[in-house]
């Protein structure tokens, strides 16, 4: 990092906007205060926003935010009713949530990329603010591996313990002498559901992020829009798309741990 009123190259300025404001050192250990800090303040924004909406809607003409939040209610149930085959009250606020969640972490993206980091250094201090949560992995994965917790807990519940061993062990060849084989197929392919889910959210959200970091790094701040409002539009396609992925990924998920093939 440059010195104070020295202005930063263009490798210190990209390294300096993809570095996170930690705590507890540079190891495993470490926490990223401002992913978390942005990603409740989100989280809590949303419940906020919807509980105000449901205890404020009426039976009558709705206003536009009722609408917009009846659809978008809608659109999550029709893909969790088309998708997911069991019975579980759990499924549908879930979906919701996540999409929702996930949508509004991806939007911070198109906040400009000094809009947040700048004030916080010169005003508060900050010297380091990451404002996506989404282009952090360990938010990514974190979401991915609670995705993956509900998937070990309704295979258990609804298949008993007995019968989710004898999945993995027996599936696809059903024959004792294929269970190593079968156990390396299926645990490989289980394990892998939750690092791809995290891992494409972070890799999309990432790139994404360095664009707008390059073109804030290499062109002039009056030329700055040539490149980025055209980006940001593409963007918008990438921040729903990868929030509406998340979401049929995990129904796809909780659906197979519903289903008892016993």
């Amino acid at each position: 990092m440059a010195a104070p009123g020295q202005a930063l190259t263009p490798s210190e300025y990209i390294t300096h906007h993809l570095t996170n404001m930690t705590v507890g050192g540079d190891g495993f250990w470490s926490v990223n205060i401002d992913s978390l800090f942005f990603s409740v303040l989100i989280g809590c924004l949303f419940l906020g926003l919807f509980r105000v909406v449901a205890k404020k809607s009426t039976s009558g003409v709705p206003g536009k935010l009722q609408c917009f939040v009846e659809m978008l209610v809608e659109f999550v149930d029709t893909n969790v009713k088309d998708t997911f085959h069991g019975r579980n009250p759990v499924i549908g606020p879930l979906a919701l949530t996540i999409f929702c969640w996930i949508f509004l972490m991806n939007l911070m993206d198109l906040v400009p990329i000094d809009f947040i980091p700048y004030p916080a250094e010169h005003w508060l201090g900050i010297p380091y603010l990451r404002v996506v949560p989404t282009t952090d992995v360990n938010i990514t994965m974190s979401l991915a591996l609670g995705v993956f917790a509900l998937m070990i807990y309704y295979s258990i519940k609804i298949k008993g313990l007995l019968g989710f061993a004898k999945e993995l062990a027996l599936h696809p060849f059903n024959h004792p002498i294929m269970i190593p084989f079968n156990l390396l197929l299926e645990l490989v392919s289980l394990l892998a559901k939750p690092i791809s889910l995290g891992m494409r959210l972070f890799g999309n959200m990432f790139a994404g992020e360095v664009v707008f970091i390059l073109i804030a790094a290499l062109m002039p701040w009056w030329a700055q829009w040539l490149g980025a409002v055209p980006w940001g539009i593409f963007h918008i396609l990438v921040i729903t798309i990868q929030a509406f992925v998340f979401m049929m990924l995990t129904i796809v998920y909780l659906s197979q741990a519903h289903e008892d093939n016993h």
